[in-house]
């Protein structure tokens, strides 16, 4: 059959979500105000700029005749199913998110979402992380998801604390050694 005539199914875009993204079921997608205006900056790009170019591009190889050795047309075409999935993956987690505004908070000495950590691991290591929504997170860069094991190690603790990091390799222990959130505004 043609593959004009199949309908590609509305829950396939879940189902190429890397592991990494997915959101555990009933938790919330939290996230700071630079990280929604990252994502909401993406999807308008998407909308106003790439995806007018390539549908022009689309049109005027569609204009050129036979459409099944055009290349132009083909990976025209191949590219827009790509943008309109990722700017369907972009306005269902902007819709859920919940914009936690982390310069706000009240208890500045203890870890929650938002809060850049300073600690130390037990092979006397100093790590750097910052408490970030799952969109945002960044590894290689200290950003690391509120789901992650050692956010969740690390929540709830204060400066000066010692906490248990339990993962696959085993057990670490932590000593925190500065909390920080951004300066109000």
């Amino acid at each position: 059959m043609n593959k004009a005539f199949v309908k590609e199914s509305e829950g396939q875009d879940d189902d190429d979500l890397p592991e990494h993204l997915a959101l555990p079921a009933g938790v919330r997608n939290y996230m700071t105000p630079d990280g929604y205006a990252r994502l909401r900056g993406e999807l308008v790009h998407l909308m106003n700029v790439e995806r007018p170019s390539v549908v022009q591009i689309v049109s005027w190889a569609a204009s050129n005749g036979d459409r099944s050795e055009n290349g132009d047309y083909l990976y025209g075409k191949k590219r827009l199913r790509e943008i309109d999935r990722r700017m369907r993956f972009l306005t269902r987690r902007l819709d859920i998110a919940e914009v936690v505004d982390t310069s706000a908070q009240p208890n500045r000495d203890q870890v929650f979402f938002g809060a850049t950590v300073t600690y130390l691991d037990r092979a006397g290591d100093e790590h750097t992380v910052t408490i970030v929504g799952v969109d945002e997170a960044e590894p290689l860069q200290g950003r690391i998801s509120w789901i992650s094991p050692v956010a969740r190690a690390l929540i709830k603790a204060r400066e000066g604390d010692t906490v248990v990091l339990r993962t696959p390799a085993g057990v670490d222990e932590l000593e925190i050694l500065e909390v920080s959130y951004p300066a109000p505004q």
